[in-house]
C-alpha cells in the first residue's frame, strides 16, 4: 500500500516530458526542476517577507506531493532552517542563485528544533513533502526555474515576456 501511494504522489508531481519542454514561460506560483532523473513540476508558495519566511510551513498538516514553498532571500547566505511548530516532516532544497539544487535535507524531524543549513551561497530554499526529493530523484546539480531567479545568470532561466 506505501508503494501505491509513493507512486501516485510522484505521478502528481510529475509532468510529462512534453509539456514542459513546450512550456518555457515562468510564473510565480510555478517552479520546475530537472535533472539526469527527469522533470518535475510544484505549484508552490512564496515566502519572501521576513514575516513570511518565518512562520514558513509551521502550523500546517498535510502539504500535497506537488506542492511546496519557495524562500527568497535577497542575497546569498547561509540560511538555517528548524522545524518549531511544524507538523509534517519536510524536504528543504537549498538552491544557488543560479538556480542550482546545492544540497538536499530529506525528511526533517517535525518539531526539531535542530538548526539545518544548507551552506554558503544560498539565495532560496525549496520545501516539499518529506520523501520527495527522494522519490523524484532531486539531487544536488538539479536545475530550477522560476521567476526569482535572475535570468542573467540562472543555469535554465525563464523565457522572456514576449
Amino acid at each position: 500500500m506505501r508503494r501505491i501511494g509513493a507512486v501516485l504522489a510522484l505521478c502528481g508531481a510529475l509532468i510529462g516530458q512534453g509539456a514542459l519542454a513546450d512550456s518555457d514561460s515562468c510564473a510565480p506560483e510555478r517552479l520546475d526542476i530537472r535533472g539526469d532523473w527527469g522533470q518535475a513540476q510544484f505549484s508552490v508558495e512564496l515566502a519572501q517577507t521576513v514575516q513570511e519566511r518565518a512562520r514558513g510551513l509551521m502550523f500546517r498538516e498535510s502539504l500535497g506531493a506537488s506542492q511546496g514553498m519557495l524562500f527568497l532571500y535577497p542575497r546569498p547566505d547561509r540560511h538555517a532552517f528548524w522545524m518549531k511548530n511544524t507538523l509534517i516532516p519536510l524536504d528543504m532544497i537549498f538552491i544557488t542563485p543560479e538556480g542550482v539544487v546545492q544540497y538536499v535535507h530529506e525528511n526533517a524531524i517535525p518539531q526539531d528544533l535542530t538548526p539545518i543549513s544548507g551552506g554558503d551561497g544560498v539565495i532560496a530554499v525549496l520545501e516539499i513533502k518529506g520523501g520527495m526529493a527522494r522519490i523524484l530523484g532531486i539531487e544536488e546539480g538539479s536545475e530550477l526555474r522560476h521567476p526569482g531567479f535572475d535570468p542573467e545568470i540562472a543555469a535554465w532561466p525563464c523565457a522572456p515576456a514576449n
